[in-house]
């Protein structure tokens, strides 16, 4: 074990008219923790004299300290930009990603907006914040914006005839209301076959209602055998023949012919040469054993 004479302390630099810090011997020094200044107040209390302040000290010197209050200030508004564009979307669009696209938006309100102007900043972010939104939402989107146009003009032509007619249109009544022909009424119907996916695991009727099941477990196809039953029904037949194996013979011979060929006791007894009573002992002494060695199998 090294003693205190054996440590080597590692030199300390001293700046110019400053003496070194001390410390009892033994004493590792922690570093401070960090105390704000005195004038330091969170985005979140600020008033509107603070904000004022740093608005002006990013427009006039370009303070990266400014920059970064004012985004931290105004970060609950990208919140709440993206909980309004958030509810006509599918419940697969995550609320974080839509904050995280907004925060550019804000980023680029910030740099561009002008406390000069007659315009509160809010409502000039909000429009940034919302067109960030819905930028990358497009840019995500695998089916072109002509195709969601024709989409939603199908779907107003639908709602528009079957409030007139009190019934479902046709293809032709459609194609007449949107002034097309039935090729191109087709086709742009070819072309929506795309627009609605849904994944697999997204939950039917929200993740929040009790039982509800995925997309995936409504889709199952009842004449294909399921994977996991059928090595089930594979493992447990071979284990039961492992079990039938360590029978005597004659209770051996009792299993096969009661439940291979449908005998019943009192056959069996006739064919064995024992009453039937005899029979059932034997039937119910096979049906024991079994019963363990599939249980000790399965614990095994």
């Amino acid at each position: 074990m090294s003693t205190d004479a054996d440590t080597v302390v590692p030199p300390v630099h001293v700046p110019a008219g400053r003496t070194a810090p001390t410390a009892p011997r033994g004493v590792i020094p922690q570093p401070r923790r960090y105390q704000p200044p005195a004038d330091y107040v969170p985005p979140a209390l600020a008033g509107d004299d603070v904000v004022a302040a740093h608005w002006t000290e990013l427009k006039s010197t370009g303070a990266e300290a400014a920059r970064e209050w004012l985004i931290m200030h105004y970060a609950p508004l990208v919140s709440a930009v993206a909980g309004r564009v958030g509810l006509r979307l599918p419940s697969m669009v995550e609320h974080a990603d839509l904050v995280s696209c907004g925060m550019f938006g804000l980023i680029d309100a910030i740099e561009k907006y002008e406390p000069g102007r007659a315009v509160r900043f809010e409502s000039y972010a909000s429009s940034r914040i919302r067109g960030a939104i819905i930028d990358e939402l497009r840019a995500m989107d695998w089916v072109p914006r002509s195709v969601r146009t024709k989409a939603r003009a199908i779907d107003r032509a639908y709602g528009e005839l079957e409030a007139t007619l009190h019934r479902t249109p046709t293809d032709t009544e459609i194609a007449d209301k949107l002034e097309v022909s039935m090729d191109e009424l087709r086709t742009a119907f070819s072309q929506l076959s795309t627009v609605n996916i849904v994944a697999l695991d997204e939950m039917l009727g929200g993740d929040d209602r009790p039982g509800a099941v995925s997309l995936g477990d409504t889709l199952g196809d009842e004449r294909v055998e399921d994977p996991a039953g059928s090595v089930e029904s594979q493992e447990t037949t071979y284990l039961l023949a492992r079990a039938i194996e360590q029978l005597s013979e004659r209770e051996r011979m009792v299993v096969v012919l009661y439940y291979y060929e449908g005998m019943t006791l009192a056959q069996i007894g006739r064919a064995l040469g024992v009453t039937e009573s005899r029979i059932s002992q034997m039937h119910t002494a096979a049906m024991q054993r079994l019963r363990t060695h599939l249980v000790d199998a399965e614990r095994a």
